[in-house]
Protein backbone atom coordinates (compact mmCIF):
# COMPACT_ATOMS: atom_id res chain seq x y z
CA UNK A 1 0.00 0.00 0.00
CA UNK A 2 1.34 3.36 -0.65
CA UNK A 3 1.49 5.97 1.57
CA UNK A 4 0.69 9.04 -0.90
CA UNK A 5 -3.05 7.13 -1.79
CA UNK A 6 -4.87 8.84 0.91
CA UNK A 7 -7.34 11.01 -0.32
CA UNK A 8 -7.15 9.58 -3.81
CA UNK A 9 -10.08 7.53 -3.44
CA UNK A 10 -11.68 9.20 -6.70
CA UNK A 11 -8.97 7.81 -8.98
CA UNK A 12 -8.55 4.66 -10.94
CA UNK A 13 -6.65 1.96 -9.11
CA UNK A 14 -3.20 1.58 -10.74
CA UNK A 15 -2.14 -1.41 -12.57
CA UNK A 16 1.33 -3.18 -11.29
CA UNK A 17 3.61 -5.74 -12.77
CA UNK A 18 5.74 -7.39 -10.30
CA UNK A 19 9.83 -7.89 -10.90
CA UNK A 20 12.67 -9.34 -8.84
CA UNK A 21 14.34 -6.00 -8.71
CA UNK A 22 13.05 -2.59 -9.50
CA UNK A 23 15.92 -0.03 -10.18
CA UNK A 24 14.88 3.90 -10.45
CA UNK A 25 17.05 5.31 -12.68
CA UNK A 26 18.95 4.86 -16.01
CA UNK A 27 22.68 6.24 -15.20
CA UNK A 28 25.91 4.36 -14.88
CA UNK A 29 24.68 2.95 -11.79
CA UNK A 30 21.47 2.00 -12.29
CA UNK A 31 22.51 0.17 -15.73
CA UNK A 32 25.50 -1.35 -14.46
CA UNK A 33 23.43 -2.98 -11.75
CA UNK A 34 20.68 -4.23 -14.32
CA UNK A 35 23.51 -5.69 -16.06
CA UNK A 36 25.30 -7.42 -13.65
CA UNK A 37 22.06 -9.28 -12.24
CA UNK A 38 21.02 -10.81 -15.80
CA UNK A 39 25.45 -11.69 -15.67
CA UNK A 40 24.96 -13.45 -12.57
CA UNK A 41 21.37 -14.89 -13.19
CA UNK A 42 19.36 -14.13 -16.60
CA UNK A 43 16.26 -15.74 -14.91
CA UNK A 44 16.11 -12.99 -12.58
CA UNK A 45 13.46 -10.24 -13.64
CA UNK A 46 14.80 -6.75 -13.70
CA UNK A 47 13.15 -3.37 -14.51
CA UNK A 48 14.49 0.00 -15.03
CA UNK A 49 12.83 3.52 -14.70
CA UNK A 50 14.07 6.28 -16.67
CA UNK A 51 12.45 9.91 -16.15
CA UNK A 52 14.70 11.50 -19.29
CA UNK A 53 12.65 11.07 -22.72
CA UNK A 54 15.65 8.27 -23.36
CA UNK A 55 18.32 6.74 -22.26
CA UNK A 56 21.15 9.43 -21.60
CA UNK A 57 18.74 12.25 -22.38
CA UNK A 58 19.53 13.68 -18.42
CA UNK A 59 23.26 12.49 -18.15
CA UNK A 60 26.09 15.24 -17.85
CA UNK A 61 29.23 15.06 -16.62
CA UNK A 62 32.97 16.05 -17.68
CA UNK A 63 33.74 13.21 -18.77
CA UNK A 64 36.67 11.83 -18.28
CA UNK A 65 36.28 8.32 -17.21
CA UNK A 66 38.16 6.07 -15.20
CA UNK A 67 37.69 2.76 -16.85
CA UNK A 68 37.96 0.39 -13.74
CA UNK A 69 34.25 0.20 -13.62
CA UNK A 70 33.69 -0.44 -16.85
CA UNK A 71 36.79 -2.83 -17.33
CA UNK A 72 34.95 -5.03 -14.11
CA UNK A 73 31.25 -5.21 -15.96
CA UNK A 74 31.98 -5.23 -19.53
CA UNK A 75 35.88 -6.04 -20.30
CA UNK A 76 35.58 -6.32 -23.80
CA UNK A 77 33.78 -2.44 -24.24
CA UNK A 78 36.90 -0.76 -25.83
CA UNK A 79 36.22 -3.46 -28.76
CA UNK A 80 32.17 -3.43 -28.37
CA UNK A 81 31.27 0.36 -28.13
CA UNK A 82 32.07 3.15 -30.62
CA UNK A 83 32.44 6.27 -27.65
CA UNK A 84 36.33 5.16 -26.64
CA UNK A 85 37.93 6.66 -29.25
CA UNK A 86 39.74 9.27 -27.03
CA UNK A 87 42.56 8.03 -24.81
CA UNK A 88 44.00 10.82 -22.38
CA UNK A 89 47.29 12.06 -24.16
CA UNK A 90 48.00 14.68 -22.01
CA UNK A 91 47.39 16.05 -18.24
CA UNK A 92 47.39 20.04 -17.66
CA UNK A 93 47.08 21.61 -14.64
CA UNK A 94 46.75 25.66 -14.22
CA UNK A 95 46.14 28.25 -11.83
CA UNK A 96 44.70 31.30 -13.00
CA UNK A 97 45.20 34.63 -11.99
CA UNK A 98 42.75 37.45 -13.24
CA UNK A 99 45.18 38.80 -16.32
CA UNK A 100 47.35 35.24 -16.13
CA UNK A 101 48.01 31.92 -15.12
CA UNK A 102 50.98 29.39 -14.60
CA UNK A 103 51.36 25.48 -15.42
CA UNK A 104 51.79 23.07 -12.61
CA UNK A 105 54.37 20.41 -13.15
CA UNK A 106 52.81 17.23 -13.50
CA UNK A 107 56.01 15.78 -11.09
CA UNK A 108 54.20 17.50 -8.69
CA UNK A 109 51.07 16.44 -8.51
CA UNK A 110 49.84 13.30 -6.42
CA UNK A 111 49.53 10.36 -8.54
CA UNK A 112 45.70 9.70 -7.98
CA UNK A 113 45.26 12.73 -9.92
CA UNK A 114 46.95 11.39 -13.03
CA UNK A 115 44.50 10.44 -15.85
CA UNK A 116 46.68 7.78 -18.00
CA UNK A 117 44.81 5.57 -19.29
CA UNK A 118 41.55 7.34 -18.59
CA UNK A 119 39.07 8.25 -21.70
CA UNK A 120 37.44 10.98 -22.65
CA UNK A 121 34.12 10.53 -22.89
CA UNK A 122 29.99 11.86 -23.65
CA UNK A 123 28.80 10.29 -20.37
CA UNK A 124 25.44 10.15 -22.23
CA UNK A 125 26.58 8.12 -24.77
CA UNK A 126 28.40 5.36 -22.61
CA UNK A 127 24.74 5.58 -21.14
CA UNK A 128 23.28 4.52 -24.24
CA UNK A 129 25.49 2.04 -25.24
CA UNK A 130 25.25 0.46 -21.63
CA UNK A 131 21.06 0.90 -21.97
CA UNK A 132 21.67 -1.49 -25.23
CA UNK A 133 23.72 -4.13 -23.70
CA UNK A 134 21.26 -4.84 -20.91
CA UNK A 135 18.28 -4.97 -22.97
CA UNK A 136 20.14 -7.47 -25.10
CA UNK A 137 20.85 -9.16 -21.92
CA UNK A 138 16.29 -9.36 -21.26
CA UNK A 139 16.60 -5.84 -18.80
CA UNK A 140 12.98 -4.16 -19.49
CA UNK A 141 14.01 -0.21 -19.43
CA UNK A 142 11.02 2.17 -19.63
CA UNK A 143 12.75 5.97 -20.87
CA UNK A 144 10.00 8.70 -20.02
CA UNK A 145 8.28 6.94 -16.68
CA UNK A 146 9.90 8.96 -13.58
CA UNK A 147 8.96 7.21 -10.20
CA UNK A 148 6.96 9.60 -8.07
CA UNK A 149 6.38 7.69 -5.43
CA UNK A 150 7.48 5.28 -2.77
CA UNK A 151 5.62 2.57 -2.27
CA UNK A 152 5.63 0.57 1.20
CA UNK A 153 4.82 -3.03 2.75
CA UNK A 154 3.32 -3.91 5.87
CA UNK A 155 6.12 -3.72 8.30
CA UNK A 156 7.20 -0.18 6.52
CA UNK A 157 9.55 -1.81 4.04
CA UNK A 158 10.29 -0.76 0.62
CA UNK A 159 7.83 -2.95 -1.82
CA UNK A 160 8.51 -0.95 -5.27
CA UNK A 161 7.58 2.49 -6.75
CA UNK A 162 4.82 4.11 -8.75
CA UNK A 163 5.50 6.41 -11.88
CA UNK A 164 3.88 9.42 -12.14
CA UNK A 165 0.48 10.09 -13.40
CA UNK A 166 0.70 11.56 -17.14
CA UNK A 167 -1.99 14.41 -17.97
CA UNK A 168 -2.16 16.49 -15.07
CA UNK A 169 -3.96 20.00 -15.20
CA UNK A 170 -1.75 22.66 -13.41
CA UNK A 171 -4.25 22.78 -10.74
CA UNK A 172 -3.30 19.15 -9.90
CA UNK A 173 -7.08 17.56 -11.38
CA UNK A 174 -6.65 15.05 -14.37
CA UNK A 175 -6.70 16.32 -17.37
CA UNK A 176 -8.19 15.37 -20.73
CA UNK A 177 -5.82 12.79 -21.64
CA UNK A 178 -5.03 11.78 -17.58
CA UNK A 179 -3.34 8.65 -17.61
CA UNK A 180 -2.71 6.91 -14.22
CA UNK A 181 0.36 5.99 -12.87
CA UNK A 182 1.83 2.11 -12.94
CA UNK A 183 2.80 0.50 -9.83
CA UNK A 184 6.03 -1.77 -10.35
CA UNK A 185 7.02 -3.95 -7.22
CA UNK A 186 9.87 -5.99 -6.79
CA UNK A 187 11.43 -8.37 -3.97
CA UNK A 188 13.97 -5.09 -4.04
CA UNK A 189 14.23 -1.59 -5.21
CA UNK A 190 17.58 -0.11 -6.01
CA UNK A 191 17.99 3.88 -6.01
CA UNK A 192 20.31 4.94 -8.66
CA UNK A 193 18.66 8.43 -9.62
CA UNK A 194 21.81 10.69 -9.42
CA UNK A 195 21.91 13.46 -6.90
CA UNK A 196 19.72 14.96 -4.88
CA UNK A 197 17.05 12.36 -6.22
CA UNK A 198 13.50 13.37 -5.10
CA UNK A 199 12.72 9.25 -3.63
CA UNK A 200 16.52 9.25 -1.96
CA UNK A 201 15.64 12.13 -0.39
CA UNK A 202 12.80 10.81 1.12
CA UNK A 203 14.47 7.52 1.83
CA UNK A 204 17.24 8.95 3.73
CA UNK A 205 15.23 11.56 5.62
CA UNK A 206 12.67 8.40 6.52
CA UNK A 207 15.31 5.89 7.86
CA UNK A 208 17.63 8.00 9.39
CA UNK A 209 20.52 6.87 6.72
CA UNK A 210 22.46 10.07 7.27
CA UNK A 211 22.75 9.87 11.38
CA UNK A 212 26.18 9.91 12.25
CA UNK A 213 27.72 10.95 9.16
CA UNK A 214 28.58 14.33 7.54
CA UNK A 215 26.64 16.87 5.72
CA UNK A 216 26.68 15.63 2.27
CA UNK A 217 28.27 18.64 0.27
CA UNK A 218 27.50 19.78 -3.18
CA UNK A 219 28.62 21.66 -6.16
CA UNK A 220 26.79 22.44 -9.41
CA UNK A 221 28.62 21.87 -12.38
CA UNK A 222 28.29 23.74 -15.71
CA UNK A 223 29.47 22.69 -19.26
CA UNK A 224 29.19 23.72 -22.53
CA UNK A 225 30.04 21.45 -25.71
CA UNK A 226 31.97 22.92 -28.81
CA UNK A 227 33.27 22.39 -32.13
CA UNK A 228 36.65 24.25 -32.25
CA UNK A 229 39.24 25.34 -35.54
CA UNK A 230 41.44 21.84 -36.18
CA UNK A 231 44.14 23.97 -35.42
CA UNK A 232 42.51 24.52 -31.75
CA UNK A 233 42.30 20.82 -31.04
CA UNK A 234 44.69 18.90 -28.94
CA UNK A 235 43.41 15.14 -28.96
CA UNK A 236 43.27 13.94 -25.78
CA UNK A 237 44.11 17.07 -23.93
CA UNK A 238 42.64 16.98 -20.57
CA UNK A 239 43.05 20.47 -18.51
CA UNK A 240 42.14 21.18 -15.34
CA UNK A 241 42.46 24.68 -13.92
CA UNK A 242 41.45 26.75 -10.42
CA UNK A 243 41.71 29.92 -9.24
CA UNK A 244 40.46 33.08 -11.37
CA UNK A 245 37.61 34.10 -11.86
CA UNK A 246 36.51 32.92 -8.16
CA UNK A 247 37.87 34.79 -5.01
CA UNK A 248 40.26 32.44 -2.56
CA UNK A 249 37.36 31.92 -0.22
CA UNK A 250 34.93 30.81 -3.21
CA UNK A 251 35.99 26.88 -4.23
CA UNK A 252 35.21 25.97 -7.51
CA UNK A 253 37.38 24.77 -10.46
CA UNK A 254 37.07 24.69 -14.23
CA UNK A 255 37.59 22.17 -17.19
CA UNK A 256 38.40 21.87 -20.67
CA UNK A 257 38.31 18.58 -22.34
CA UNK A 258 39.37 17.75 -26.15
CA UNK A 259 37.92 14.50 -27.45
CA UNK A 260 36.30 13.24 -31.03
CA UNK A 261 35.94 15.05 -34.21
CA UNK A 262 37.54 18.38 -33.10
CA UNK A 263 35.54 18.56 -29.86
CA UNK A 264 35.91 20.61 -26.65
CA UNK A 265 34.19 20.10 -23.48
CA UNK A 266 34.43 23.19 -21.65
CA UNK A 267 32.96 23.23 -17.97
CA UNK A 268 33.10 25.26 -14.63
CA UNK A 269 32.28 23.64 -11.22
CA UNK A 270 31.62 25.84 -8.21
CA UNK A 271 31.08 24.47 -4.51
CA UNK A 272 27.59 25.58 -3.07
CA UNK A 273 29.00 26.37 0.34
CA UNK A 274 29.25 29.80 -1.45
CA UNK A 275 28.85 33.04 0.96
CA UNK A 276 28.14 35.58 -1.61
CA UNK A 277 24.46 35.77 -2.61
CA UNK A 278 25.05 38.41 -5.21
CA UNK A 279 26.96 35.36 -7.15
CA UNK A 280 26.12 33.91 -10.47
CA UNK A 281 27.77 30.69 -11.20
CA UNK A 282 26.45 31.05 -14.90
CA UNK A 283 28.10 34.59 -15.20
CA UNK A 284 31.37 33.11 -13.56
CA UNK A 285 31.17 30.13 -16.04
CA UNK A 286 30.84 32.49 -19.01
CA UNK A 287 33.72 34.92 -17.44
CA UNK A 288 35.80 32.25 -17.42
CA UNK A 289 36.49 31.55 -20.80
CA UNK A 290 37.24 34.89 -21.49
CA UNK A 291 40.47 34.32 -19.81
CA UNK A 292 43.55 34.89 -22.23
CA UNK A 293 44.89 31.57 -21.24
CA UNK A 294 41.51 29.94 -22.20
CA UNK A 295 39.54 32.01 -24.86
CA UNK A 296 41.82 31.40 -27.70
CA UNK A 297 40.74 27.83 -27.54
CA UNK A 298 36.97 28.60 -28.98
CA UNK A 299 38.10 30.99 -31.73
CA UNK A 300 36.56 30.45 -34.56
CA UNK A 301 34.53 27.38 -33.29
CA UNK A 302 30.94 26.92 -32.83
CA UNK A 303 28.80 26.29 -29.50
CA UNK A 304 26.70 22.78 -30.03
CA UNK A 305 25.42 22.35 -26.26
CA UNK A 306 24.80 23.58 -22.86
CA UNK A 307 23.70 22.09 -19.65
CA UNK A 308 24.23 22.19 -15.65
CA UNK A 309 24.32 19.51 -12.74
CA UNK A 310 24.77 19.48 -9.26
CA UNK A 311 27.47 17.23 -8.14
CA UNK A 312 27.89 15.40 -4.78
CA UNK A 313 31.46 16.83 -2.99
CA UNK A 314 31.05 15.26 0.51
CA UNK A 315 32.87 11.65 0.04
CA UNK A 316 33.62 9.43 2.03
CA UNK A 317 32.49 10.90 5.28
CA UNK A 318 28.85 11.98 4.03
CA UNK A 319 27.86 8.58 2.24
CA UNK A 320 24.78 7.87 3.92
CA UNK A 321 24.29 4.29 5.44
CA UNK A 322 22.96 2.61 1.72
CA UNK A 323 20.45 0.58 3.04
CA UNK A 324 16.99 -0.01 4.51
CA UNK A 325 14.17 -2.38 4.14
CA UNK A 326 13.43 -3.29 0.76
CA UNK A 327 16.52 -1.45 -0.83
CA UNK A 328 19.61 0.41 -1.42
CA UNK A 329 21.07 3.64 -2.73
CA UNK A 330 23.74 3.09 -5.20
CA UNK A 331 25.59 5.87 -7.67
CA UNK A 332 25.32 9.66 -7.17
CA UNK A 333 22.08 9.18 -5.03
CA UNK A 334 24.54 7.86 -2.28
CA UNK A 335 27.52 10.43 -3.43
CA UNK A 336 30.53 8.53 -4.79
CA UNK A 337 32.20 11.31 -6.51
CA UNK A 338 35.91 11.76 -6.03
CA UNK A 339 36.05 15.67 -5.83
CA UNK A 340 40.08 15.95 -6.63
CA UNK A 341 39.89 14.06 -9.56
CA UNK A 342 36.04 15.32 -10.88
CA UNK A 343 35.28 11.56 -11.33
CA UNK A 344 31.97 9.72 -9.84
CA UNK A 345 31.03 7.24 -12.83
CA UNK A 346 33.75 4.59 -12.25
CA UNK A 347 32.35 4.41 -8.44
CA UNK A 348 28.67 4.47 -9.64
CA UNK A 349 29.52 1.31 -11.91
CA UNK A 350 31.04 -0.19 -8.55
CA UNK A 351 28.80 0.47 -6.56
CA UNK A 352 25.70 -0.94 -8.50
CA UNK A 353 27.94 -4.02 -9.17
CA UNK A 354 28.28 -4.27 -5.86
CA UNK A 355 24.35 -4.06 -4.89
CA UNK A 356 23.36 -6.33 -7.77
CA UNK A 357 25.82 -9.35 -6.33
CA UNK A 358 24.37 -8.93 -2.93
CA UNK A 359 21.02 -8.88 -4.33
CA UNK A 360 21.67 -11.96 -5.79
CA UNK A 361 23.05 -13.62 -3.08
CA UNK A 362 19.76 -12.37 -0.82
CA UNK A 363 17.70 -13.94 -3.73
CA UNK A 364 19.37 -17.12 -4.10
CA UNK A 365 18.49 -17.39 0.02
CA UNK A 366 15.08 -16.77 -0.67
CA UNK A 367 15.07 -13.52 0.68
CA UNK A 368 13.23 -10.58 -0.12
CA UNK A 369 12.11 -6.72 1.41
CA UNK A 370 15.12 -7.18 4.14
CA UNK A 371 18.15 -5.09 4.57
CA UNK A 372 20.86 -5.92 2.33
CA UNK A 373 23.81 -5.38 4.99
CA UNK A 374 26.46 -7.11 3.17
CA UNK A 375 26.48 -4.17 0.71
CA UNK A 376 26.78 -1.78 3.77
CA UNK A 377 29.59 -3.57 4.83
CA UNK A 378 31.58 -4.09 1.66
CA UNK A 379 31.64 -0.83 0.23
CA UNK A 380 34.53 1.04 2.08
CA UNK A 381 37.06 -2.01 2.21
CA UNK A 382 36.63 -2.55 -1.67
CA UNK A 383 37.56 -0.39 -4.76
CA UNK A 384 35.32 2.34 -3.93
CA UNK A 385 36.12 3.27 -0.20
CA UNK A 386 39.96 2.90 -1.05
CA UNK A 387 39.46 5.53 -4.08
CA UNK A 388 37.31 7.74 -1.65
CA UNK A 389 39.76 7.37 1.45
CA UNK A 390 42.92 8.82 0.47
CA UNK A 391 41.26 12.52 -0.63
CA UNK A 392 38.69 12.39 2.09
CA UNK A 393 40.19 15.75 3.37
CA UNK A 394 40.93 17.49 0.01
CA UNK A 395 36.83 19.21 0.09
CA UNK A 396 37.35 20.32 3.94
CA UNK A 397 41.17 22.12 4.14
CA UNK A 398 39.84 23.89 0.66
CA UNK A 399 36.76 24.62 2.66
CA UNK A 400 38.50 25.55 5.51
CA UNK A 401 41.84 27.72 4.43
CA UNK A 402 40.74 28.99 1.08
CA UNK A 403 41.92 27.87 -2.83
CA UNK A 404 45.33 28.73 -2.54
CA UNK A 405 46.24 27.13 1.14
CA UNK A 406 43.26 24.58 0.74
CA UNK A 407 44.90 22.76 -2.37
CA UNK A 408 48.24 22.90 -1.32
CA UNK A 409 47.45 21.31 2.51
CA UNK A 410 45.02 19.03 0.10
CA UNK A 411 47.60 18.15 -1.90
CA UNK A 412 49.95 17.14 0.70
CA UNK A 413 47.82 15.48 1.89
CA UNK A 414 47.29 13.00 -1.05
CA UNK A 415 50.82 13.25 -1.53
CA UNK A 416 51.21 11.52 3.19
CA UNK A 417 48.17 8.74 1.61
CA UNK A 418 50.19 7.24 -1.05
CA UNK A 419 52.63 6.18 1.49
CA UNK A 420 50.12 4.72 4.35
CA UNK A 421 50.16 8.30 6.05
CA UNK A 422 47.46 10.02 7.14
CA UNK A 423 48.14 13.66 8.06
CA UNK A 424 44.69 15.04 9.41
CA UNK A 425 42.88 11.72 10.63
CA UNK A 426 39.32 12.57 8.96
CA UNK A 427 38.00 15.91 8.89
CA UNK A 428 34.54 17.34 9.63
CA UNK A 429 32.76 19.05 6.17
CA UNK A 430 31.14 21.17 9.39
CA UNK A 431 27.77 22.56 7.88
CA UNK A 432 25.41 22.02 5.11
CA UNK A 433 25.92 24.05 2.13
CA UNK A 434 22.57 26.00 2.39
CA UNK A 435 23.71 27.86 5.73
CA UNK A 436 26.43 29.17 4.43
CA UNK A 437 24.70 32.11 2.23
CA UNK A 438 25.53 35.29 4.23
CA UNK A 439 23.09 38.09 3.96
CA UNK A 440 23.24 40.32 1.16
CA UNK A 441 24.03 43.27 3.12
CA UNK A 442 27.68 41.94 4.01
CA UNK A 443 28.11 42.25 0.04
CA UNK A 444 28.78 44.64 -2.67
CA UNK A 445 26.15 43.46 -6.28
CA UNK A 446 27.83 42.15 -9.13
CA UNK A 447 28.45 43.44 -12.62
CA UNK A 448 28.70 41.28 -14.90
CA UNK A 449 29.62 42.00 -18.04
CA UNK A 450 27.10 41.80 -21.06
CA UNK A 451 27.13 38.46 -23.16
CA UNK A 452 28.81 39.25 -26.76
CA UNK A 453 26.75 36.02 -28.43
CA UNK A 454 30.39 34.53 -29.51
CA UNK A 455 32.35 33.38 -26.69
CA UNK A 456 29.83 34.36 -23.66
CA UNK A 457 26.34 33.88 -23.74
CA UNK A 458 22.91 34.58 -21.59
CA UNK A 459 21.10 31.75 -19.48
CA UNK A 460 18.29 31.73 -22.08
CA UNK A 461 19.94 31.03 -25.04
CA UNK A 462 22.08 28.60 -23.29
CA UNK A 463 18.81 26.70 -22.32
CA UNK A 464 17.43 26.53 -25.56
CA UNK A 465 20.81 24.43 -26.60
CA UNK A 466 19.74 21.89 -24.19
CA UNK A 467 16.54 20.85 -25.59
CA UNK A 468 14.43 21.49 -22.80
CA UNK A 469 10.79 20.93 -22.72
CA UNK A 470 8.22 20.16 -20.21
CA UNK A 471 4.40 19.82 -20.95
CA UNK A 472 3.05 23.50 -20.47
CA UNK A 473 -0.28 22.61 -18.53
CA UNK A 474 1.08 20.06 -16.21
CA UNK A 475 1.83 21.63 -11.94
CA UNK A 476 4.97 23.39 -11.39
CA UNK A 477 7.15 20.39 -10.32
CA UNK A 478 8.86 23.48 -8.45
CA UNK A 479 7.50 23.42 -5.01
CA UNK A 480 7.44 26.43 -2.90
CA UNK A 481 6.58 25.67 0.51
CA UNK A 482 5.81 29.25 1.87
CA UNK A 483 5.86 32.07 -0.52
CA UNK A 484 5.79 34.44 2.38
CA UNK A 485 9.48 32.96 3.94
CA UNK A 486 10.77 33.36 0.78
CA UNK A 487 9.51 37.08 0.28
CA UNK A 488 10.85 37.64 3.56
CA UNK A 489 14.28 35.43 3.50
CA UNK A 490 14.90 34.98 0.40
CA UNK A 491 14.17 38.21 -0.97
CA UNK A 492 14.72 40.66 1.99
CA UNK A 493 17.91 39.00 3.76
CA UNK A 494 19.41 37.29 0.64
CA UNK A 495 18.95 39.24 -2.43
CA UNK A 496 16.88 37.21 -4.14
CA UNK A 497 19.56 34.51 -4.80
CA UNK A 498 17.74 32.13 -6.30
CA UNK A 499 17.79 34.26 -9.73
CA UNK A 500 21.03 33.87 -9.45
CA UNK A 501 22.14 30.11 -8.81
CA UNK A 502 20.15 28.52 -11.13
CA UNK A 503 22.00 27.87 -13.86
CA UNK A 504 18.15 28.35 -15.81
CA UNK A 505 16.28 31.38 -15.51
CA UNK A 506 13.90 29.43 -13.53
CA UNK A 507 13.51 32.05 -10.60
CA UNK A 508 12.68 35.54 -11.44
CA UNK A 509 11.79 38.26 -8.52
CA UNK A 510 10.12 41.00 -10.32
CA UNK A 511 10.02 43.60 -8.70
CA UNK A 512 7.80 46.21 -10.75
CA UNK A 513 3.97 46.30 -10.95
CA UNK A 514 1.03 46.82 -8.37
CA UNK A 515 2.15 43.37 -6.98
CA UNK A 516 5.89 43.83 -6.64
CA UNK A 517 7.84 42.66 -5.81
CA UNK A 518 6.85 39.01 -7.19
CA UNK A 519 8.30 35.72 -7.19
CA UNK A 520 8.25 33.77 -10.60
CA UNK A 521 8.82 30.62 -11.66
CA UNK A 522 9.64 29.98 -15.19
CA UNK A 523 9.44 25.94 -14.60
CA UNK A 524 9.55 24.94 -18.77
CA UNK A 525 13.07 25.99 -18.38
CA UNK A 526 14.28 23.79 -15.51
CA UNK A 527 17.19 21.40 -16.54
CA UNK A 528 17.05 19.46 -13.84
CA UNK A 529 20.19 20.85 -11.78
CA UNK A 530 18.25 20.56 -8.28
CA UNK A 531 20.61 23.79 -7.31
CA UNK A 532 17.32 25.43 -5.48
CA UNK A 533 16.81 21.74 -3.96
CA UNK A 534 20.14 22.54 -2.34
CA UNK A 535 20.77 26.22 -2.00
CA UNK A 536 18.07 27.59 -0.77
CA UNK A 537 19.09 29.02 2.43
CA UNK A 538 15.45 28.09 4.21
CA UNK A 539 15.40 25.05 2.28
CA UNK A 540 11.72 26.35 1.16
CA UNK A 541 12.12 25.21 -2.47
CA UNK A 542 11.43 21.19 -3.58
CA UNK A 543 12.47 19.72 -6.73
CA UNK A 544 10.30 17.29 -7.99
CA UNK A 545 9.95 14.81 -10.82
CA UNK A 546 7.77 16.43 -13.40
CA UNK A 547 5.95 14.08 -15.91
CA UNK A 548 8.14 11.81 -17.53
CA UNK A 549 10.00 12.45 -20.63
CA UNK A 550 9.99 16.48 -19.71
CA UNK A 551 13.39 18.25 -18.69
CA UNK A 552 16.44 18.00 -21.15
CA UNK A 553 17.78 16.23 -23.96
CA UNK A 554 21.01 16.37 -23.68
CA UNK A 555 23.23 15.16 -27.12
CA UNK A 556 26.94 14.71 -26.74
CA UNK A 557 27.06 15.40 -23.47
Amino acid sequence: MSEATEGAETLPEREGMDYDVVIVGAGPAGLSAAIKLKQLDENISVVVLEKGSEVGAHILSGAVVDPKGLDALLPNWRDDSDFAKSEVSEDVFLYLTEKSGFTLPNFGMPKILSNHGAYVVSLGDVCRWLGQQAEALGVEIYPGFSANEILYGDKGEVVGVATGDMGVARDGTPGPNFTRGMELKGKYTLFTEGVRGQLSKQLIEKFKLSDGRDPQKFGIGLKELWQVAPEKHKPGRVQHSFGWPLDDKTGGGSFLYHFGDNLVAVGFVLHLNYQNPYLSPFDEFQRFKTHPNIRDVFAGGKRLSYGARAITEGGFQSVPKLVFPGGALAGCSAGFVNVPRIKGSHNAVLTGMLAAEKIKEALDAGRAGDELTAYEEAWRSGPVGQDLAPVRNVKPLWSRYGTRLGVMLGGLAMWAEQFGIKLFGTLSHGKPDYKATKPASEFQKIAYPKPDGKLTFDKLSSVFLSNTNHEEHQPVHLVVKDLALQKSSEHDVFGGLSQRYCPAGVYEWLEEGPDAPKYQINAQNCVHCKTCDIKDPNQNITWVAPEGGGGPNYSGM
